[in-house]
């Protein structure tokens, strides 16, 4: 398994280049296509319900200013992206909005690489969490920059969140090609519950034998954190991953996003949320 196909999200957030950087770091390793996207903002469903008419003037005027400011991103990143040393290479101006748009058209990649929320911006109301939506609705891995930035070479020292569920499955899967490559992966289990092993053995021991198969070394490392009433994944498990990345010095978290749809689409787990929220080095997630 390879990247051979990744979409990078451009726009104007301030730690832009570090992004672009290792998502033509991963393209480059792989010899792969790496798109940069920058949305213009209208939603897609405002062209398909006819609410959006081209033909107004004052309207054609506003959405021309978008595209050429979106065009302007992508023209930023030109002389970036030729000392990259990429064999390929595209850059797309999409009418629509950033959330939508990226999971629409990551359905044809093998990696999405998007930017965190910068706490100290503010997100619109309606879909401000653009990591949440794109990483439920994309239907592809999404490695999550975070919003101070992260060196080009990530994916030396990694550790991998599990807790047995099928996200976390995705997750590991569409982080082979980094694991592979990795000089160190600790996979980690927070709270494991007795008897709820893959295997029926050590909690951890089917997986990682999964990974040794694929010539991935790893070491088991189980914490306890501190629980919250009834709830078996509190936020305090997200913390509490966080800070043992930190006290192991990884450059990158591999992670299964929980999420559910009863009540909100986007409404996303607390131990997700909490590492969306928080985190300072990037994060490969899977739903």
């Amino acid at each position: 398994m390879s990247y051979k196909t990744i979409l990078v999200h451009v726009d104007e957030t301030p730690r832009l280049a570090d992004r672009v950087a290792i998502a033509a770091a991963l393209a480059r390793h792989d010899d792969g296509h790496l798109i940069c996207a920058a949305m213009t903002g209208v939603s897609r469903f405002l062209y398909h319900n006819e609410m959006v008419d081209e033909q107004d003037p004052h309207l054609a005027l506003h959405l021309t200013y978008l595209r050429e400011k979106a065009q302007a991103a992508l023209d930023g990143r030109a002389a970036q992206l030729a000392q990259a040393g990429l064999r390929s290479c595209e850059r797309r101006v999409i009418d629509d909005d950033a959330a939508t748009g990226l999971s629409l058209h990551a359905r044809c990649a093998d990696l999405v690489v998007i930017g965190s929320n910068d706490p100290q911006r503010a997100a619109p109301a309606i879909l401000g969490d653009l990591p949440g939506h794109v990483v439920l609705h994309a239907g592809r891995p999404v490695l999550i920059v975070p919003h101070g930035g992260a060196p080009a070479d990530i994916g030396r020292r990694v550790m991998i969140g599990w807790d047995g569920g099928k996200e976390a499955a995705r997750a590991v899967t569409a982080a082979l090609p980094l694991l592979q490559r990795a000089a160190q992966v600790w996979l980690a289990i927070f709270d494991p519950q007795p008897g709820a092993t893959e295997t029926g053995e050590q909690a951890g021991a089917g997986i990682a034998q999964y990974l040794a198969r694929h010539g991935v070394r790893s070491e088991l490392v189980v914490r306890y954190s501190e629980r919250q009433g009834l709830f078996t994944h509190s936020p305090a498990v997200g913390d509490a991953m966080l800070a043992l990345a930190a006290e192991l010095a990884c450059d990158l978290l591999v992670l299964g996003a929980y999420g559910h749809s009863r009540f909100r689409e986007t409404l996303l787990g607390g131990v997700t949320r909490s590492v969306l929220a928080a985190t300072t080095l990037p994060v490969l997630m899977a739903h």
